[in-house]
């Protein structure tokens, strides 16, 4: 299927690994010219070869996490047709240990990146009167996980502000959306999973079972999801094709949160 993204510009936070890395590849493969964003030079160099050979592609080293870093960012990347929130964290934390630093921090760098740099795009894709925001949230954003309030915190977040900035898109060829994974396979998700269950010398598909038995058992795929089934799913909603889907929490987490009639 042809998705309609030549010619477009995309910007894709946190691009260097797991899920943002497989956006990229995806929308780069599309024909968008795709701008990959990292905070270590190393790991942008390796992503921007990799991903060169699929189409065009443009690194840049910044952390938008910051108000310098993401003015770095916007400096050089002006405009932008899409733009993919995808920078984030998360960790296996007691509630009770969460401390205020932790709160701040991950508020911050999950939440408060994306809308700094909503803030500069959104208003120029409103005078183009077309564009893309996706937010990159989760299924923790509607089932909390116990084992990380402050992270399900962050992505319920992600969801209010993708939702009242598309309030403002009436009429307008702009969406914004946001796309909740489920866990997914990535660089962490071995270390995460390992540090959930209780059989952490076991092999590591034996622990991939315990997990989803024990610690996500309403998931109906019972299997980490791979960051190219999410990355295609971004690049149809970045796409002129899904013009009609505006405003969604699009669910593609393995069927982890349960339809509420």
């Amino acid at each position: 299927m042809d998705l309609k993204l030549a010619g477009k510009t995309a910007l894709v936070t946190g691009s260097t690994a797991g899920i943002g890395l497989a956006i990229a590849g995806r929308l780069a493969q599309e024909g968008a010219e795709v701008v990959i964003m990292g905070r270590n030079q190393q790991k942008l160099d390796q992503a921007a070869d990799a991903l060169g050979q699929l189409g065009k592609v443009r690194p840049v080293l910044a952390d938008p996490a910051t108000a310098e870093g993401a003015a770095t960012l916007i400096a050089a990347v002006p405009d932008t047709d899409i733009l993919v929130n995808n920078l984030g964290i998360y960790e296996a934390k007691p509630f009770t240990q969460i401390s205020d630093a932790d709160w701040h921090h991950f508020f911050e760098v999950n939440v408060v990146s994306g809308a700094r740099l909503a803030r500069h795009y959104f208003p120029r894709m409103l005078e183009k009167d077309w564009g893309r925001i996706i937010f990159i949230a989760s299924e923790s954003a509607l089932v909390i996980p116990g084992e990380m309030i402050h992270y399900g915190m962050t992505k319920t977040a992600q969801l209010a502000i993708a939702r009242g900035l598309a309030e403002q898109t009436r009429g307008t060829g702009v969406t914004v959306n946001s796309v909740l994974p489920g866990p997914t396979r990535s660089e962490g998700i071995v270390d995460f999973i390992r540090s959930v269950v209780d059989n952490k010398d076991a092999p590591e598909a034996e622990r991939e079972a315990r997990f989803f038995e024990t610690m996500r058992p309403l998931s109906l795929i019972r299997r980490l999801i791979e960051a190219d089934e999410i990355g295609s799913m971004v690049a149809y909603l970045a796409s002129p094709l899904a013009a009609v889907t505006n405003g969604a929490a699009i669910r593609a987490e393995g069927g982890i949160v349960p339809t509420i009639a």
